[in-house]
């Protein structure tokens, strides 16, 4: 049997999201696909990063694709036409048009005998734009739309990140039960001890070393709510004149012009914080300092960070939408919060720090969550949708 999986995203330095579910899958699935050839599409430049911790075994290779533009479409699809494989996975949404499954591929596999039925799975991660238009450009509205409801006629089997996606897909695009499996995203190991010291300002490091802030991390844009949890810090500092500090990590995403103004014109902008991205230990460690971790998002697929802040043993405040209920924990669900009322968020947040007992159950309930999820999981997972 021969494989392909689409690792364009995988091995990018600063990983987000989707690109560090490939990156995980991928390093995951080695020794689960017995001793089929395994071919890793890359596009050019996009080679393996220092943060790369993991070997490719013998039977598996890297292939570039040379190709500028509309990489997936064009590039990807030229290869599959030229090098057909038995099964194609993609772990980030989009199919491109000639995949395993197009008419021209059949044709080739049966002038050359193949035997088998030939396979196109896909990962769908949300359809986040399709609740939160506002929050994208025209062109992005218009490319995913596209792009994700091509890819579900395409595809053989669907992959979905939570159930909550799942609902999402038979209702918007009608696509059939029988054709989609839940596989829940995983989480690295339980991470006590990291490094006291990171790279940054001497006035960030000392917030850091005090442990009085809470945090954010994910892109620096409208759809991740970062307006109403602006004005919730502010009601925070108002009405109770908390001495926290609010930390925003993350790279800048669409809108992000009108959150930096926001901070501008807040009475509290010296204690707020936008840091960028950082990934690797330095977010293990901004994260484990961290008293509380803020993600009152409007729409999630999945929501990762959470997991991330709870097996490092941080309270989470996080939105009652979406797929986050699913997977916070149903011992969490009392303490989520409605994204558009910041009130509610601030609430919420003065409770978890003035409340020790509450804060130890909450962190006590994260860390028995966590134990649903494993990238190794995931994988094996995988790995029987592709196979089968």
């Amino acid at each position: 049997m021969k494989i392909g999986i689409d690792a364009s995203r995988a091995f990018l330095k600063n990983r987000t999201g989707i690109e560090e579910y490939s990156y995980q899958v991928i390093k995951h699935l080695r020794g689960k696909l017995n001793k089929a050839e395994v071919i890793l599409y890359l596009r050019p430049n996009k080679m393996f990063c220092k943060s790369c911790d993991f070997k490719i075994p013998k039977n598996w290779r890297i292939k570039i694709i040379r190709w500028p533009r509309l990489w997936t479409q064009f590039g990807l699809s030229l290869e599959m036409l030229v090098h057909p494989v038995d099964v194609l996975f993609i772990p980030a949404h989009t199919i491109p048009i000639i995949n395993p499954n197009h008419f021209l591929v059949k044709i080739i596999r049966w002038l050359k005998k193949k035997k088998g039925k030939a396979k196109t799975i896909v990962t769908i991660h949300g359809l986040e734009y399709e609740f939160l238009p506002k929050a994208y450009s025209q062109w992005e509205k218009f490319y995913m739309s596209w792009s994700i409801r091509k890819s579900c006629r395409w595809a053989t089997d669907i992959i979905s990140v939570s159930e909550n996606t799942k609902s999402d897909l038979m209702k918007l695009y009608n696509v059939p039960k029988k054709k989609i499996r839940v596989i829940y995203e995983g989480v690295g190991d339980i991470i006590k001890n990291v490094p006291s010291k990171i790279n940054v300002s001497e006035d960030l490091q000392s917030i850091i070393d005090n442990h009085k802030y809470m945090l954010f991390i994910g892109r620096i844009e409208e759809r991740k709510n970062i307006f109403g949890i602006i004005k919730a810090f502010e009601i925070l500092k108002r009405k109770h004149s908390i001495p926290h500090k609010l930390i925003l990590v993350g790279s800048f995403g669409y809108g992000y012009g009108s959150i930096i103004s926001q901070i501008e014109s807040s009475k509290y902008k010296n204690d707020i914080f936008l840091t960028g991205y950082i990934g690797g230990d330095k977010k293990q460690i901004i994260l484990k300092k961290s008293k509380i971790f803020l993600f009152p998002t409007f729409y999630e697929g999945f929501g990762l960070p959470i997991l991330e802040a709870q097996s490092m043993g941080i309270p989470v405040v996080a939105s009652n939408k979406s797929a986050i209920p699913e997977i916070i924990g149903q011992y969490m669900k009392p303490m989520l919060v409605n994204p558009n009322n910041p009130r509610e968020i601030a609430k919420i947040i003065c409770r978890i720090i003035s409340d020790k007992k509450l804060r130890n159950d909450i962190i006590r309930t994260g860390y028995k969550n966590i134990e649903r999820f494993s990238w190794e999981g995931c994988a094996k997972s995988i790995s029987v949708v592709i196979k089968k």
